[in-house]
């Protein structure tokens, strides 16, 4: 029963439950509206991790997020930071749409100026994982030689395997953005690109094995909120065919569930018979490449390479 084992939401540090709640249609129904009631059941003790100035008017606490989000926390009409507002017994402040700044919480009890952080906190995190991927992290794997490889992999597969189902050139991926994914990003702004790089160069400084590295890099991305956690560990991939690609040649192999405005995206796949591409190719070497650094990098835009963009990165050598 979901009662029973209510989802889990992480927020700096500390674990919060997210409480059912009963479904209901109404007429102009406000979705804003609805997940907020779904979270206000949350935990809402003290948390230390939240840093509240006092002044003399009362308390006051600040909350970095991507201007893309204040429209969830608005809600339609207001209604959402109203509700907010009108629970917690504080003021919020929220700068105006396409503004980048901080969301100004302000209250007569520290208490309640908490509890706003808190449900604010919740629901950006819950609006975050319905934006589209942006972003990814990996290692590139554009070497000449896994890409000369990788051409002949896909002319061997072509010659011996071109009878299966749903099986022809249209599914292999471009040799030039080959890479090993570590992890899908969100990242909404600049201030966040900037953070993701700052992190990787920390990642640099702390871990160095292969598998140490992925990941704990992961952890920490998933504990900053930018990775939403799927995994416990990093299966390091890279995707040479995909029937994305046969209607799609920029895709990257895999989508969000959601769109921006959180509405579910239902994607109908075409499938192909592999099962004797695995017989045959199972042991196929693509070559081999020293791993130098990680990307951060951009979907959909590629460089003068033709690689995916890169919009940061860290060098191991």
């Amino acid at each position: 029963m979901e009662v029973l084992r209510p989802q889990l939401i992480r927020i700096g540090g500390r674990v919060y439950r997210k409480n059912p709640i009963q479904e209901q249609t109404y007429q102009h129904e406000d979705e804003d509206d609805d997940c907020y009631q779904g979270l206000v059941e949350c935990a809402e003790e003290s948390c230390e991790a939240y840093e509240v100035v006092q002044t003399p008017q009362g308390f006051r606490c600040t909350v970095k997020a991507p201007s893309l989000l204040y429209k969830h926390i608005v809600g339609k009409r207001g209604d959402t930071r109203k509700k907010l507002e009108m629970e917690t017994k504080s003021s919020i402040s929220i700068p105006k749409p396409g503004q980048e700044g901080e969301i100004v919480i302000t209250g007569q009890n520290r208490s309640g100026v908490i509890s706003a952080r808190t449900r604010i906190d919740v629901l950006l995190l819950t609006f975050r994982r319905k934006q589209p991927f942006t972003h990814f992290l990996a290692f590139f794997l554009n070497e000449a030689e896994v890409q000369e490889r990788f051409l002949k992999f896909q002319e061997e597969v072509l010659e011996k395997c071109s009878m299966d189902h749903g099986v022809d050139s249209t599914i292999f991926q471009n040799p030039k953005k080959l890479h090993l994914t570590i992890g899908m990003l969100v990242l909404l702004s600049e201030q966040e690109i900037q953070q993701t790089c700052e992190m990787l160069q920390q990642c640099k400084e702390e871990f160095i094995e292969l598998q140490e590295l992925v990941d704990r890099v992961l952890e920490r991305f998933q504990a900053s909120g930018l990775i939403v956690k799927e995994w416990n560990s990093v299966k390091l991939h890279a995707t040479v065919m995909n029937t994305l690609f046969r209607k799609d040649p920029n895709a990257e192999g895999r989508y969000n569930l959601y769109t921006t405005d959180g509405k579910y995206i239902f994607k109908e796949r075409e499938s192909f018979d592999g099962r004797n591409i695995l017989k045959l190719f199972e042991n196929f070497s693509f070559g081999t490449l020293k791993l130098n650094s990680i990307h951060i990098s951009q979907r959909f835009t590629v460089d003068s390479f033709g690689n995916y963009a890169s919009c940061g990165q860290i060098d191991f050598s």
